[in-house]
C-alpha cells in the first residue's frame, strides 16, 4: 500500500483522479480500525494532515465554516457554535471518548458516512452544507445529500471533504444532541439531534434528526411540522415520535435490537425538546 502527504487540496485532488482504490485519510480513528478488523486495504493512503487550509475555521454573518481537519475536541470547545448551531458543538462533546475525540476529524466523520455517527447526525439537524473539491473545482451541497447509503457517499472517486458550512439559523433557536449507549464512549444504540425555536410556549421551528436508526441519518419532514405551531404537549411530541419511528430502518445488533431503537427515539425526542425548551427559556 502506498501513502502520500499532499500539501495543498488540489494535490490531494490530483492523487485521488490517478491512483484507483486510494482513500483520503483525516484523524484515522476509524478507517486505521476498520483496516485492522480486516477490512481491504486501500491502493493509497492520501493523508490531509499537511493541508493547512483543511484546519481552518472561518466566521461569517451568516454562520461558521469548519475545515474538514478540525478535530472533535477543537469543534466541542469552539464558542461561536451557539444558539442553534449548539447542536454541533453538543454532539462533539459527548461522542465518544476523549483519545477519540483527539484524534478524529469533522470531515473524516462526514466523509466516512458511519451510520452510527453522531456528527452526520447533528450537522443534518443543523442544516449544513459540505464543500466538496474536485477536478472540476469545488462545489457546495447540503449535507443530507452526501449520505447515500450505510459507508458510502454521493463524492466522486476524484472528490474530497474540504470544509462544512454550520449557518447560524433563526433567530433565538437552540441546538441540542442527546444519546443512549449501555457502555460509555461506545456507538450509541440512538442518537438525537435536535434545533429548535419557541415563541412563548409555542413551538415556531423544529428540526430533528434520528441516528443509529438507518444507513444514513434519519429526517422526516413531517415528524418536524408536527410540532411546529403546537406548546409541545405529550400527544403533539407522541406523534412526532411515531413518525420517526415508522420511517426508521434499524438493524438488530449487540447495541440493541430494531425494536429496542424505534422504541427510543420517541423517549429521547421527549427528553430532547424539554432540555432544549429550557435552554430557550434559560
Amino acid at each position: 500500500m502506498r501513502y502520500a502527504e499532499p500539501q495543498t487540496v488540489e494535490e490531494g485532488v490530483s492523487l485521488l483522479a490517478a491512483t484507483e482504490h486510494a482513500r483520503c485519510l483525516a484523524g484515522g480513528a476509524s478507517l486505521v480500525a476498520m483496516m485492522h478488523a480486516g477490512h481491504p486495504a486501500p491502493g493509497m493512503l492520501i493523508s490531509l494532515h499537511r493541508i493547512q487550509e483543511l484546519s481552518s475555521t472561518t466566521e461569517t454573518p451568516e454562520g461558521l465554516w469548519l475545515g474538514a481537519m478540525l478535530r472533535h475536541r477543537a469543534v466541542a470547545a469552539d464558542t461561536r457554535l451557539r444558539g442553534a448551531m449548539q447542536v454541533v458543538r453538543s454532539a462533539a462533546a459527548q461522542l465518544a471518548h476523549p483519545a477519540i475525540r483527539n484524534m478524529a476529524t469533522i470531515g473524516g466523520s462526514v466523509g466516512l458516512a458511519d451510520p452510527s455517527a453522531e456528527l452526520p447526525v447533528a450537522l443534518v439537524a443543523a442544516s449544513a452544507r459540505v464543500e466538496v473539491a474536485g477536478p472540476a473545482g469545488r462545489r457546495t451541497l447540503p449535507v443530507e445529500e452526501l449520505f447515500v447509503d450505510r459507508f458510502k457517499t454521493s463524492l466522486a472517486r476524484d472528490e474530497l471533504v474540504t470544509r462544512i458550512f454550520v449557518p447560524r439559523g433563526t433567530q433565538g433557536a437552540v441546538g441540542h444532541h442527546l444519546r443512549f449507549s449501555r457502555v460509555s464512549g461506545d456507538y450509541p444504540t440512538v442518537s438525537l439531534s435536535l434545533v429548535l425555536a419557541m415563541e412563548g410556549d409555542t413551538c415556531r421551528q423544529a428540526r430533528v434528526a434520528v441516528g443509529s436508526c438507518g444507513p444514513v441519518p434519519l429526517h422526516v419532514d413531517a415528524a418536524d411540522q408536527r410540532l411546529v405551531g403546537t406548546r409541545l404537549g405529550e400527544q403533539d411530541v407522541a406523534e412526532a415520535g411515531r413518525l420517526l419511528a415508522n420511517a426508521a430502518a434499524p438493524v438488530d445488533d449487540v447495541r440493541g435490537s430494531a425494536e429496542y431503537r424505534r422504541m427510543l427515539i420517541p423517549r429521547l425526542l421527549g427528553r430532547a425538546l424539554t432540555l432544549a425548551r429550557e435552554h430557550a427559556h434559560g
